[in-house]
């Protein structure tokens, strides 16, 4: 393995991080998104990444605000139950992430 640098979370994270952008968030909600809360609409293709890069499980739960569910949240479960979810901080005070159950990789879609 000479020559090869080691990957840190912190390196994908920041990685990912700055790529997000209205093109990489959920296709129906592209004209909403915005740099003032860049993780918002980033959960599906964020999990999909790091699952790429580091493998494990996909996880998804519920997202609940005023008490109605209104979408789905997705993140990443490691070996060891350890969760990795860098899109958290998108939801505000009144939205509530529920559940978190361990979901097959969608298929690909064009």
């Amino acid at each position: 393995m000479t020559g090869m640098t080691p990957w840190l979370l912190s390196d994908i994270e920041r990685a990912v991080r700055s790529s997000w952008s209205a093109e990489t968030c959920t296709p129906e909600y592209r004209s909403r998104w915005s740099g003032d809360n860049p993780a918002r609409d980033q959960c599906g293709v964020t999990a999909m990444v790091l699952n790429d890069l580091l493998g494990g499980e996909l996880v998804r739960g519920e997202v609940y605000a005023g008490g109605k569910h209104v979408d789905y949240h997705w993140w990443n479960r490691l070996g060891m139950g350890v969760d990795i979810d860098l899109t958290r901080e998108q939801f505000g005070p009144g939205e509530t992430v529920t559940g978190g159950v361990v979901v097959p990789r969608p298929p690909v879609t064009e």
